[in-house]
């Protein structure tokens, strides 16, 4: 199955623990990087913000992007949360069957 990379931004590391929690229990992703601080600077309701965001990047496939997107909104604390999807290209063969199974419903696999 085609691994993907989604980013979400969440407004601080507890909404973003919750979330990633939550994506990797409900095995929407395999796993998801929490990485604070940093800053999004950007256009809402005609005017620049400029906040600190702690954004997720979330190990997934193809497969679980239509639940994904279904599912984020209802755990995000924004009203229009983040998600942009990014194909791989590549990586590692063992790394990409493992995102597969953790997301699936193969429970052979160790973390690497």
């Amino acid at each position: 199955m085609p691994a993907l990379v989604c980013l979400s931004t969440c407004p601080d590391d507890a909404s973003a623990q919750r979330l990633a929690q939550a994506l990797v229990e409900d095995r929407l992703a395999a796993c998801v990087n929490i990485v604070p601080g940093v800053r999004s600077v950007y256009r809402w309701d005609g005017r620049v913000h400029a906040e600190a965001e702690t954004l997720l990047v979330i190990k997934t496939t193809d497969a679980c992007l239509a639940a994904l997107t279904a599912r984020l909104p209802t755990l995000h604390p924004y009203d229009v949360p983040e998600l942009v999807a990014l194909p791989v290209a590549g990586g590692l063969a063992d790394y990409l069957h493992w995102i597969d199974a953790e997301t699936g419903t193969a429970r052979d696999v160790d973390a690497p």
